[in-house]
């Protein structure tokens, strides 16, 4: 099936079309979970999917499905999607162009009167990004049973406002039954990273995802005068936070190369220039793809951790707290699923590569519940999660091929077809 291609321009123009809703100065989009920008975002979503002949249902979570019979309708479906909802200063590509590209996969297969075998449908999940409303990749998680529908719909934002009356708000509070069997899921994305454009490759074969650890970290020390206090009989929080601050980038290049350590926020109190800190209070991401090694940084973190609070490290007794706030195990994806991927953008003559994601995904959750696997391409220089997101043209037409080629393959074709 080489020979199908999907419209390059019409996806181009799609993804153009979708992002004057939100559109932002500097060229990005803001159109956060159940805003009025994402109903309208929604409402010609749904208008496209119905004009290229998809039945569309939505669900208690407020995920849409739009679905194109197979020949075998019992059989479950190959789906493909992923979200539109946005940053606050998001960009054009992030989790729409898995949409879009699944969408023109339908408008291409209508176009030429093909019938898979199995049916398949395009997803849009609901609240993928958490910039609103958590837990994140929320319309995936509760299709795929991580947590219950009750509490996505109890969930509020900074304002107090709940899931479900925004839901109903935007008019996307479905009555469909959440959760069902899902034959394979595609999901084609930008890669939010700089790999593939660095090694100037066309298309990811995504892998799998890697395993994440959260912490919410405080070291305790005591307030004091900055300029009475002689250096040895401080209890300097922020001292020994330092510390645990420089562990986390080394214990992530110890662990090349899929090793990762970030410290996203710092909190110091009391916060003055002339007063010794109290109390320091920050955030700490560890991923990597192997559970186990996983488990060897998290074991490596936690000693440090007690070295600072016992006083080896400083010199100080500070006490340390370490609560684990989240834990998303390495996912890695369905083997046939990934070796068809590849298989796609060999035939096609696409230059690629295996790749794993280090961001979560819509497709980590429904791993859990069906075969599973991810399309990469590149965006320029890396920058995902801002206004100056940007990709090539031809790299998502691409992409949205081997998404055409992969689901094709899997849903089958009749004989002779």
């Amino acid at each position: 099936m080489n020979t199908l291609n999907i419209n390059g321009e019409r996806l181009w123009q799609a993804l153009m079309d979708l992002a004057a809703i939100g559109a932002t100065p500097k060229g990005g989009n803001a159109r956060l979970a159940l805003t009025a920008l994402d109903g309208q975002g929604r409402d010609l979503l749904v208008r496209w999917m119905r004009e290229a002949g998809l039945a569309v249902t939505v669900d208690q979570v407020g995920n849409i499905f739009g679905r194109r019979a197979g020949r075998n309708d019992a059989l479950p479906p190959v789906m493909t999607g992923s979200h539109i909802d946005t940053q606050p200063t998001g960009g054009k590509f992030d989790g729409c162009y898995g949409v879009l590209a699944g969408l023109e996969v339908m408008r291409t297969l209508a176009e030429r009167g093909i019938v898979t075998e199995a049916p398949l449908e395009l997803a849009i999940w609901t609240n993928e990004e958490g910039s609103r409303f958590l837990p994140v990749m929320m319309g995936s998680g509760v299709f795929a049973g991580v947590f219950p529908l009750e509490t996505a719909l109890e969930a509020r934002d900074s304002e107090g406002k709940r899931v479900a009356d925004e839901l109903a708000a935007i008019g996307y509070a479905g009555g469909a039954p959440v959760g069902r069997e899902v034959g394979a899921y595609f999901e084609a994305h930008i890669e939010q990273g700089p790999v593939l454009e660095a090694a100037d490759r066309v298309i990811g074969v995504v892998t799998g995802s890697l395993g994440v650890r959260w912490y919410d970290v405080t070291v305790t020390g005591m307030e004091a005068h900055a300029g009475p206090t002689p250096m040895p009989m401080r209890r300097d929080a922020l001292f020994g936070a330092t510390f645990l601050m420089q562990e986390v980038v080394k214990i992530a290049r110890d662990f090349a190369p899929h090793g990762r350590g970030t410290v996203g926020v710092v909190n110091l109190h009391p916060g003055s220039r002339n007063v010794i800190p109290g109390a320091v209070r920050f955030t700490v991401d560890l991923r990597h793809e192997d559970a186990e090694q996983l488990a060897r940084m998290d074991a490596r973190f936690r000693a440090a951790c007690a070295a600072v609070a016992d006083g080896t490290t400083t010199g100080a007794v500070l006490p340390v707290d370490v609560q684990q706030v989240q834990y998303f195990k390495p996912t890695p994806f369905a083997r046939e699923l990934v070796e068809q991927v590849r298989a796609e953008a060999a035939a096609r003559g696409l230059t690629h590569q295996d790749i794993v994601t280090g961001a979560g995904h819509d497709a980590v959750y429904i791993a859990g519940v069906a075969p599973t696997a991810m399309i990469f391409v590149p965006c320029k220089d890396g920058i995902s999660h801002n206004e100056i997101e940007d990709a090539r043209p031809e790299h998502l037409e691409a992409g949205a091929n081997v998404l055409l080629g992969a689901m094709v393959a899997r849903a089958g074709l009749p004989a002779g077809a």
